[in-house]
């Protein structure tokens, strides 16, 4: 018998991708999914202070151009969570260790796996709680855990998940995104949900669903991307082991 956690409300979702901005635009890729090779484009960041704008990086502005299609001015508690965060930075400064060169303190300042997250509540003045986590197993489903204990004693928080692929030296030694990918939402805690909600339960053995990914394509954060647009109800997510299934539910 499955082991019901709770039920996630979600208020709103965005993801953001090289070509892909709109829930539409997702809904259309994941249909025909292929690689994406072009870059990802010039995002806009207005609502970002220019001389903070510039210390973001593309992972940076990946994550920031999901977020301000969903937030507004209200403070609000926020998980950000990525598997690897910003390697290309951090091996650039390594090779300078390896150079004897001096380390860049903007570029340290800005390699440690907290930066965004600290950049974005600095833009906005926001003194609420934030968390920054690094799974190399089920990053998604961690960043689900931590949401609900924080939906505990708030009533919303902010989670972001968001990569980009790892420089090539990395790429034999684990697995990465094809190319940059962030996703943001704002999830609810209620009894009596009245929206979209998500539900967590211990299931046993792995639940399979109907997809189009495959290959370098089939990783948790497209499975789940899927799960938000409705193309899919339920998926399963692994962990240390144990099979968690998630299922997405509209209101009648």
């Amino acid at each position: 018998m499955d082991f019901f956690l709770v039920n996630l409300q979600i208020e709103s979702w965005a993801a953001i991708a090289p070509n892909l901005k709109s829930q539409q635009d997702w809904q259309q890729w994941l249909q025909s999914p292929e690689l994406i090779d072009t870059p990802l484009a010039k995002q806009p960041l207005k609502q970002i202070p220019p001389l903070l704008r510039r210390r973001f990086g593309t992972l940076g502005k990946c994550a920031l151009g999901a977020i301000l299609q969903i937030v507004d001015e209200q403070a609000i508690p926020s998980i950000f969570a990525s598997q690897h965060g910003d390697t290309t930075l951090t091996l650039s400064l390594l090779e300078a260790m390896g150079k004897q060169q001096d380390m860049s303190p903007t570029g340290f300042s800005l390699a440690v796996h907290n930066a965004i997250s600290g950049l974005f509540s600095i833009a906005r003045k926001d003194t609420s709680a934030t968390t920054s986590i690094a799974a190399m197993e089920g990053l998604i489903m961690q960043t689900l855990f931590e949401a609900m204990g924080q939906l505990q004693d708030t009533d919303r928080v902010l989670c972001v998940i968001y990569d980009m692929p790892l420089p090539e030296l990395y790429k034999p030694y684990s697995q990465s995104v094809p190319f940059p990918c962030a996703i943001a939402m704002i999830l609810r805690k209620s009894d009596k949900p009245d929206g979209d909600t998500i539900t967590v339960s211990v299931a046993e053995g792995e639940t399979p669903h109907s997809s189009a990914l495959s290959g370098v394509l089939d990783c948790e954060y497209f499975h789940f991307i899927e799960l938000l647009t409705g193309m899919t109800s339920q998926i399963t997510m692994s962990v240390n082991g144990v099979n968690w299934q998630v299922i997405r539910q509209s209101p009648i």
